[in-house]
């Protein structure tokens, strides 16, 4: 008996630009399993999905599900016919709250006229307890960080009672600990029938939750595997057509002179709740000081006033012993500042510019390329197609919209634009998040060598493999406080940092938090 409940057949998606985003792609579902969708970003993967879920139609190929042939013309219609997805960058209305967001579209009546506020909040909620997500439902998702969002779209997806689930780098904000319970919960869900496309650039987890795995690469799949069958080694292999550093050679941190101060920092949010509770540390040229925590508890705040783009704070921070609330973002640029945003598209990137724009925004008014009257733009052209190069952004040209590209590529040109500045201090919030093997291994290295070279670098990460590969020092924020510090990171787990970003443990020394008062 045939067990497949989806066949993709040569399934072709050029884009109105030219761009061949799927060529000629073959990908089958077999009932009740996991499967792992794997490649590089601008590979193909999300394209792929966005056929199969309604939102691009593709120039040539069918879908057959559960049998017969299917014209998916629309999210609607996919939902309908058992297909749910959550995107990467996510599809919530921020006015309305967690419960209104979880419904909207199937929400319980009183009558034809009325929407059944409570027992929406009722289903919500029993909903969330279910898959042991730890949310208000009450609460507005404007108000809810990164984190608690990505969460909000698993349960709208869950919610439906999907087949087949789409997930886009579901566990890309969550601890071991919830990533943990997740699997649990994905695993239910397979054995009740319904089946998983799990897209993650974590190789590990797809090793642990995956049964069989396609790979992709240049639009194209490079064939499917069952996962016991193949290594990460491999996987990356055929993802990215080369060997992949994996793990990172650093030697011992050179420290030297003190560059970041920051003292009895206080940062209150929009809702009068204290984001940031009295922190002090300082970071000198030649660390990386990593910070990790579940997101929302402080991290973004602390990242703003850091930055300069939010002077909303009590306490003091002072880069290079000059004060940062008493000078512009363009002059903490100037004093060698560099800021890689946690949200890329909201933050990091104007969409409907192109590469060069974008790379070069923080660079204009420097007199190597900005003349009297005119832009020198033989000089920025150069520039750029050096970057692109070097940083390995997958476009027709710097003409290109960034917002044609994929999130990874995105990335790439936040980071090149960033990176390009001769930086003295670099604060990256989630530098790799939604980023391919290849091209975090890639920026990881960078990060490295700008360490290396006598850099002070802050590194506040979800990806709790990259905090403790990278990170000299590393503490943990739980709730706007540090709730643990360690020097000595390559002896932290994986497990017990996980304890301390759910508070669970806690250390009330913070060794080696300040080197002098």
């Amino acid at each position: 008996m045939d067990n497949k409940v989806l066949q993709m057949s040569h399934i072709m998606k050029i884009y109105p630009n030219g761009v061949v985003a799927v060529e000629d792609v073959t990908f089958e579902l077999e009932k009740g399993e996991i499967h792992a969708l794997l490649g590089e970003n601008g590979a193909g993967k999300s394209t792929l999905m966005k056929v199969l879920f309604g939102i691009e139609t593709p120039e040539q190929g069918e879908i057959i599900l559960n049998g017969n042939k299917a014209d998916i013309k629309s999210p609607q219609e996919a939902i309908k016919m058992g297909i749910g997805m959550v995107h990467q960058h996510f599809m919530l209305v921020p006015s309305l709250t967690v419960a209104e967001n979880i419904v909207l579209g199937v929400e319980p009546t009183k009558s034809s006229l009325f929407i059944d506020e409570e027992k929406a909040l009722k289903l919500s909620k029993e909903i969330a307890e279910m898959y042991n997500f730890d949310i208000d439902v009450a609460e507005r998702v404007e108000e809810l960080p990164v984190g608690l969002k990505q969460k909000v779209e698993i349960l709208k997806a869950l919610y439906r009672g999907a087949d087949i689930l789409i997930l886009d780098e579901p566990t890309a904000v969550l601890t071991p600990q919830e990533t943990e319970e997740l699997f649990v919960q994905l695993k239910k869900l397979k054995e009740k029938g319904h089946t998983i496309i799990f897209i993650s650039h974590k190789l590990d987890e797809i090793k642990e939750i995956c049964d069989r795995a396609t790979i992709m690469r240049n639009g194209r799949s490079k064939g499917t595997y069952f996962v016991k069958d193949i290594s990460t080694a491999e996987m990356s292999r055929l993802m990215v057509g080369r060997d992949v550093v994996l793990t990172f050679d650093k030697k011992p941190a050179e420290l030297k002179e003190t560059v970041l101060k920051v003292r009895n920092l206080c940062v209150t949010g929009s809702t009068g709740i204290k984001r940031v509770d009295d922190l002090s540390f300082d970071v000198k040229a030649g660390e990386i000081f990593g910070i990790a925590g579940v997101e929302g508890n402080g991290q973004g705040h602390l990242a703003e006033v850091l930055t300069g783009l939010s002077n909303k704070y009590k306490g003091k921070i002072t880069i290079f012993d000059q004060d940062v609330k008493k000078h512009s973002i363009r002059e903490l640029r100037d004093l060698g500042m560099a800021h890689i945003p946690e949200d890329r598209m909201a933050f990091g990137c104007a969409k409907n510019m192109n590469i060069m724009d974008n790379m070069f925004t923080n660079q204009y008014h420097k007199p190597e390329y900005s003349g009297k009257v005119l832009l020198k733009n033989k000089k920025i052209e150069s520039k750029v197609n050096g970057l692109i190069k070097e940083y390995l952004v997958k476009c027709k040209s710097y003409k290109q919209s960034v917002g044609m590209l994929s999130g990874g590529n995105i990335q790439k040109v936040v980071v090149a634009r960033e990176f390009s500045t001769d930086p003295k201090i670099i604060i990256a919030n989630q530098p790799t998040r939604g980023i391919d093997v290849g091209a975090a291994s890639f920026i990881r290295q960078r990060i490295i060598e700008f360490r290396d070279a006598g850099c002070a670098i802050i590194l506040i990460s979800a990806d709790l493999n990259e905090v403790l590969e990278l990170s000299d020092r590393l503490a943990v924020i739980y709730k706007g406080k540090f709730s643990g510090v360690f020097n000595d990171v390559k002896n932290v787990t994986e497990v017990e940092l996980g304890k301390y970003m759910l508070g669970i443990k806690k250390d009330d020394r913070l060794e080696g938090i300040i080197y002098e008062q």
